[in-house]
């Protein structure tokens, strides 16, 4: 790969790729353990990585850091369960206390919020985003393999009490399993001021061609809900950052979005980078290329030259996934990413 003059990392320029893509939303898996086993993200029987190859607290408060002296300002902690984690409380605290993070959040199950969602917004989180992919208690025990819908339900209203807001909503939608519960889902919306999120399933790993089975398109779950509910009306104004396209039904309090990955990809407007929870830089969800910070930090490398190599490393972002050229991201499942 030919090496292209970038910024120093001392720079106000921030990270910018080889499109002009200025980088400024970084996800960080806190752990690749979940307390959930989704038919659509990893096999029940699941083996996670030793404790010792995970990022310690402090190395995630140390990577944060160099990312944000490089632009990086928004935050959203995923795992895996990112509540799991122990001392997320304390982890979201010290990221909050960072100069230049002006936003964090988080994604997870919800399972957890009862007795963490005060805590955590105490601490400094701002909104969560809540994977829900059907309000049917059989139907959702059968998806999560595990789970209990109530404790997600009463997740949401923790969260919902202690100001993590907007409150958003995602749902997989999974041909086979959930299609028809999109309705139920998007009639939330109705009366309570929440954003709810279709997303496509996306393919990794040993699951990619059970997920390749099962997409349902986006269009086909709109039309879906138009059909049953009335006519979806766009929102104007909508951050091309942002990958849920935003509908609201006729009188709704609340949003209706498709997350359009593998059938409408939003890979120009593109801004974020991820980082495993081994501390490896992701640079593309759906493709394989990652970057190591973890294994210089460790052997005592400069801070300077770390921040330096995370530019170059950033510069080579690809433009968008390969899924319609059969490119198929195949070295972690979605656990081990943090979606």
């Amino acid at each position: 790969m030919a090496s292209t003059p970038l910024p120093p990392a001392s720079s106000p320029a921030g990270i910018i790729d080889q499109f002009g893509r200025r980088l400024t939303y970084l996800r960080v898996s806190l752990t690749d353990v979940c307390n959930l086993r989704c038919i659509y993200c990893m096999p029940e029987d699941m083996t996670f990585r030793p404790r010792a190859e995970l990022m310690s607290d402090e190395e995630i408060i140390t990577i944060v850091r160099m990312m944000a002296a490089l632009g990086i300002y928004k935050i959203r902690l995923t795992g895996g369960e990112p509540t799991v984690r122990p001392h997320v409380v304390e982890i979201v605290r010290q990221i909050a206390r960072i100069p230049g993070i002006r936003d964090i959040a988080m994604t997870t199950n919800a399972i957890l919020l009862p007795q963490l969602a005060e805590p955590l917004a105490r601490a400094g989180l701002k909104r969560v985003n809540i994977s829900l992919d059907t309000l049917n208690p059989r139907k959702f025990k059968f998806i999560t393999r595990w789970g209990d819908l109530d404790k997600v339900l009463a997740g949401i209203e923790a969260a919902e009490a202690a100001g993590l807001k907007p409150i958003k909503l995602n749902a997989v939608v999974t041909r086979g399993f959930n299609e028809e519960d999109v309705v139920d889902l998007a009639r939330l919306t109705l009366e309570r001021a929440w954003d709810i999120r279709f997303i496509e399933v996306m393919p990794f790993g040993s699951e990619a061609d059970f997920a390749q089975s099962v997409v349902v398109r986006s269009q086909e779950t709109k039309a879906r809900i138009e059909a049953a509910l009335g006519p979806l009306h766009p929102i104007p104004g909508h951050d091309p950052r942002d990958p849920a396209r935003p509908y609201r039904l006729a009188g709704a309090r609340g949003t209706i979005g498709f997350i359009s990955s593998v059938s409408e990809p939003f890979c120009e407007s593109c801004n974020r980078l991820r980082l495993t929870a081994e501390g490896k830089l992701r640079l593309c969800l759906l493709r394989d290329g990652e970057f190591d910070i973890l294994t210089p930090l460790r052997a005592g490398q400069p801070v300077e030259e770390i921040k330096r190599a995370i530019l170059d490393a950033a510069y080579y972002k690809p433009w968008g996934h390969g899924l319609p050229d059969g490119v198929i991201p195949t070295s972690r499942l979605m656990n081990q990413i943090g979606g």
